[in-house]
């Protein structure tokens, strides 16, 4: 479900690249509000948010007493504009079906980068981790996804948030991570199962998003084989 004409407009602050917004802007984009981005001057524009880091959420005039509601966080506002824009459900233990999967997509990603950092026996402990936790994030999809009926979608027969946030999960790491980690592509590609790459394929394909992957890019084309 979408927007209605009474729905105020958003900005979204966030740098450059994928990184931690793309399902946020992928819920904007579907929820056909209005809604713009912004890329803040780093670290100028640090002390100005809310909490020191992006991203952050501007409803224009969305608080009660009429002043912009500022949201920062990115899960925070993923589920914020998940429920207000209906692409959850109304009963509460499938919603929260839905963000335990968003917040294991988390640890996954944050195990990655945090390897990084790291040097020698911790850096190979923690990407051992890392790889444990992709193929067990991978194998869930695949479960969800069989279970759902192979629909190319993990709950129900719509567009959700669990499925933006499995995509943005398998974007960032093909078309942003390789910045990082030139073998953490292919890694990520050889995990990919049939059922995936239809849900991929599913969350293109919504006309919902038709904007979003004109202006951002597929997925699909740097998944398959050239």
């Amino acid at each position: 479900m979408t927007a209605d004409s009474t729905t105020p407009s958003y900005v979204l602050r966030y740098f450059d690249l994928i990184g931690l917004a793309e399902t946020s802007r992928m819920l904007l984009t579907a929820a056909k509000v209005e809604w713009t981005e912004e890329h803040p001057e780093w670290p100028q524009e640090k002390p100005n948010q809310p909490f020191g880091h992006l991203p952050v959420l501007v409803e224009k005039n969305g608080a009660e007493d009429g002043s912009d509601f500022i949201l920062s966080e990115s899960g925070s506002i993923e589920r914020y504009l998940a429920r207000t824009f209906k692409f959850v459900p109304t009963d509460l233990k499938q919603v929260a079906r839905q963000e335990q999967l968003r917040d294991q997509q988390l640890d996954v990603i944050v195990a990655f980068f945090s390897q990084l950092r790291m040097v020698d026996e911790a850096k190979k402990e923690r990407r051992g981790d890392f790889d444990e936790m992709l193929d067990k994030i991978t194998e869930i999809h695949t479960t969800l996804l069989r279970k759902n009926g192979d629909c190319g979608h993990l709950f129900g027969e719509e567009l959700s948030y669990a499925d933006m946030s499995a995509y943005a999960f398998y974007k960032l790491f093909i078309m942003y991570a390789v910045e990082f980690d030139a073998d953490v592509g292919s890694l990520v590609k050889d995990k990919i199962t049939p059922e995936i790459l239809n849900l991929i394929r599913t969350v293109e394909s919504d006309p919902l998003l038709e904007e979003h992957v004109a202006k951002k890019g597929s997925l699909v084309t740097h998944v398959l084989p050239e």
